[in-house]
């Protein structure tokens, strides 16, 4: 591992930090049925999907999914993992306020949470990024070819 691996490793506990905290603060409102996050986020998201009366388990999914990429960006062997999936979750929240019903600004506050996704994907690409040996080394046991990485 190089000099600039390892200070990258080092300086991804923020990022790692940020995503842990983000994604469980927002768990109180999603795993409570909280109305802010039912009425101006998954019920007009099911209701987009077709799926009004399935809301809470769109909801219960969505919290699921960040509590697991919560778990591994925690844990430096698994935290490529946990960007990757930073990465997933982020992108639809930031598709679904930008292009779906939510709209960049569902609360009248500025955008804060449409903000908030923005810089939590970018926190789960550094994440992923400072951390790609892992990615690389998977993509090598299936199979698949992995260029060869710089000398640095």
């Amino acid at each position: 591992m190089t000099r600039t691996d390892r200070i990258l490793r080092l300086a991804a506990w923020l990022p790692a930090i940020w995503i842990a905290w983000e994604f469980t603060f927002y768990q109180q409102y999603k795993l409570t049925g909280h109305s802010g996050s039912v009425d101006f986020i998954f019920q007009p998201l099911a209701d987009w999907f077709g799926i009004p009366a399935h809301e809470k388990p769109l909801r219960l999914s969505v919290a699921s999914m960040e509590i697991l990429a919560t778990i591994l960006v925690l844990i430096p062997l698994t935290r490529a993992w946990g960007g990757l999936l930073t990465m997933g979750i982020m992108s639809g929240a930031i598709f679904f306020h930008a292009i779906g019903p939510i709209g960049i600004d569902p609360y009248g506050d500025g955008g804060k949470l449409f903000k908030e996704a923005i810089v939590t994907w970018f926190a789960g690409a550094f994440l992923a990024f400072a951390n790609r040996q892992e990615i690389i080394a998977l993509a090598a046991r299936l199979g698949l070819k992995v260029p060869a990485p710089r000398a640095g």
